[in-house]
């Protein structure tokens, strides 16, 4: 589900963010994947330089919200941030010739002019801080923190960050699912996912951004007696897609009389991938080659969903 490929045990393959950090350009003082909080996401064979920037803390509404690492501390001014990296970049030119061939030393090296990059920034900063946005338009998110975090993302999307996840928990109901979804879950899902949706379009940015929510797996049709919950089913789920250039307002698919299998043709997780990719302009067959130099195709068994454009 995160890179849109079954895995296997000798190859780790990237997932969509470390792709899409890959293939689309972004401003410079901003990272291209940020997580909120953290990303099950992987770069894969793409390497650590393709790795989230997660925010290891989830933001509450109306509260000012830092991400350690963003901001001058103790004292420190951005003269001093330069003197320091025109040190550190002295000391990597007299060590350079023994790190050219290290996929991990590049990645960190990636790193260090990003991080740089957003501590002198005043717009990277800014873009992370939901306390600057007017009340009135983060009331439609909800108070929850999976609201606050939607409110984060559109901010993101906006200052020009190209992927962003937002994780959810506390799906796992194999205990009291009934209680767990209608009073807590689905109202704090429902309220975010339209202020996202909402908060978007006002400020112009649905149309070109894609939305995908999807969780790891479906849950069973039947209730475990013992304890009135859902367990592991992975035999039939949904996902859903909006914005930039998916074509709303419809159901494809449909499962039999028991929710138990798709009831004819099914979508797997690489069709919808290699949709995905296609809505933002990448081709999905493209190769990239691992360290190795083994050619690797970044969906390899999915295929554009073409009911999804029409």
């Amino acid at each position: 589900v995160n890179s849109g490929n079954r895995p296997l045990p000798s190859l780790e393959y990237p997932g969509y963010g470390a792709v899409i950090s890959r293939e689309l350009a972004g401003p410079p003082e901003l990272p291209k994947f940020v997580a909120i909080p953290n990303s099950a996401q992987r770069p894969g064979f793409l390497g650590v330089r393709y790795a989230p920037m997660n925010t290891s803390a989830t933001p509450s509404i109306g509260q000012p919200f830092r991400v350690r690492g963003m901001s001058l501390e103790g004292g420190l001014t951005v003269d001093d941030v330069e003197k320091r990296r025109n040190l550190l970049t002295q000391i990597d030119r007299t060590f350079g010739e023994f790190e050219s061939q290290s996929q991990l030393l590049d990645g960190l090296d990636q790193f260090g002019q990003q991080a740089h990059q957003m501590i002198t920034s005043t717009r990277s900063r800014e873009a992370f801080d939901i306390s600057r946005e007017d009340p009135g338009f983060t009331k439609q998110f909800g108070e929850s923190g999976f609201g606050a975090s939607c409110l984060l993302a559109v901010r993101l999307v906006e200052a020009g960050v190209r992927f962003v996840t937002v994780s959810n928990g506390g799906w796992d109901t194999h205990r009291e699912n009934w209680d767990a979804l209608k009073n807590r879950q689905l109202p704090a899902l429902d309220e975010a996912l339209s202020g996202l949706f909402n908060g978007l379009a006002q400020r112009g940015l649905l149309d070109s951004t894609v939305v995908y929510v999807t969780g790891e797996f479906g849950r069973t049709p039947k209730i475990n007696t013992e304890r009135n919950g859902r367990d592991h089913y992975p035999r039939n789920m949904f996902m859903l897609l909006a914005g930039g250039g998916i074509a709303g307002g419809r159901v494809l698919g449909e499962s039999d009389e028991t929710a138990s299998l798709p009831k004819n043709e099914g979508f797997s997780p690489d069709d919808v991938a290699a949709s995905f990719y296609h809505a933002l302009g990448i081709d999905h067959t493209k190769e990239y080659h691992t360290s190795t130099g083994r050619p690797i195709m970044i969906v390899r068994d999915g295929h554009v969903i073409p009911e999804l454009f029409a």
